[in-house]
């Protein structure tokens, strides 16, 4: 076989190798996107650590002169984490006023407690008299007996 077809033939197996690597790269950066959204680094840590297997196979189409899905992949990435930071960000901003939401809810929820305790305290309770007995006989667990006597 000659050097071209040779590399023809390699170029059939290594561009579809490339491809399906880029594609998985690229999924590998949306999920590290949406991980950096909701703020979980382990999560994100352990997508970016799978992008880069899924890089290192797109790579595989540049043995064929096909740069586009390693460019692919690694654009994904860095478009990905650019857009989870600044969903972070988003996320982020709108926090102290939920925080005066919440604060404000448990304001309500101790005063609403405060004004039940009140009005249980001024209620007479009167003790009851206990009327069960202390069984002394051996102890059972339903059918079968104990072991212990």
């Amino acid at each position: 076989m000659t050097s071209s077809r040779v590399a023809h033939e390699l170029a059939s197996i290594l561009v579809p190798i490339g491809i399906v690597g880029a594609v998985l790269a690229v999924l590998c950066a949306a999920l590290a996107a949406v991980a950096i959204a909701r703020g979980a680094a382990g999560l994100a840590g352990g997508a970016v650590g799978v992008w880069v297997p899924a890089a290192v196979l797109s790579l595989a189409a540049s043995f064929a002169s096909q740069w586009t899905p390693l460019i692919v992949s690694g654009a994904a990435l860095v478009g990905m984490l650019v857009i989870g930071a600044v969903a972070r960000s988003i996320v982020t901003a709108g926090e102290p006023a939920r925080a005066q939401a919440r604060a404000a809810r448990l304001e309500e929820a101790e005063a609403a407690a405060a004004t039940t305790a009140t009005t249980s305290t001024t209620t007479v309770q009167t003790p009851r008299a206990s009327t069960g007995s202390v069984g002394t006989g051996t102890a059972s667990t339903g059918t079968v007996p104990a072991l212990a006597s």
